[in-house]
């Protein structure tokens, strides 16, 4: 019991830098790094997120003493590759377009402000967001966040749902409710896939995927026309 309630605590703290860190900065603390709307801004809170990831590196290794497997990052494998484009695209063709109808069809906003902000950005910029997404967000809200919830409460599907429930939460003040309602379907999936496969770097290929495709790869080639 002692050594499981020794586990538990640099789980807590984990957790808590994870989704703390996130929300500071998205709290009216984050405004210490500048104006929101400035680029040197957003590329600080950029970098904030990298050292949140360094941070829950240097628990799990240093406090928990256990390797990345862990969170279910492993030695590349192919396979990994392929079961991420095979996430992104049910995301892509599937998933984000019938979320996308449900929102037009019930008059809930969607993505278009939110969009309209991050399509004014350089687009060296949006590419870094997108990595950022990918590596970052997959490694500290699904595969961190799901495996030590999953310690915690004992049962992987309450830990999936909380799990995904805060990680689209996150995207509130950025989005909007509707994208939210939106990313809580797809997060789930993801989340539902990870807790399936444990391969995070699957996830981190969907996840870029999805966000390169539309914040990067269809702007660029309609502006191109």
């Amino acid at each position: 019991m002692g050594s499981k309630n020794n586990g538990l605590v640099p789980a807590l703290v984990g957790l808590t830098v994870a989704w703390g860190g996130t929300v500071l900065l998205l709290s009216p603390a984050g405004r210490l790094l500048g104006a929101p709307d400035r680029l040197t801004t957003m590329i600080l809170e950029q970098l904030v997120m990298w050292m949140l990831l360094a941070l829950i590196v240097a628990i799990v290794m240093l406090w928990e003493k256990e390797r990345l497997a862990t969170i279910g990052l492993r030695s590349f494998r192919w396979t990994s590759l392929a079961w991420g484009l095979m996430l992104a695209a049910v995301t892509i063709v599937i998933v984000m377009p019938a979320l996308a109808w449900a929102l037009r069809a019930t008059d809930v906003p969607g993505f278009e402000a939110g969009m309209a902000k991050v399509l004014a950005l350089p687009v060296w910029f949006r590419i870094a967001a997108v990595v950022t997404a990918g590596v970052v967000e997959d490694s500290l809200f699904v595969g961190y966040a799901f495996t030590r919830l999953t310690r915690i409460v004992g049962n992987p599907w309450l830990a999936g749902m909380a799990a995904a429930a805060v990680f689209s939460l996150l995207h509130l003040p950025n989005w909007g409710l509707g994208p939210v309602l939106t990313y809580f379907v797809a997060v789930g999936l993801a989340m539902g896939f990870f807790a399936w496969r444990r391969d995070l770097l699957a996830n981190i290929v969907a996840h870029t995927l999805v966000d390169g495709v539309a914040l990067v790869v269809i702007p660029v080639l309609s502006s191109a026309r």
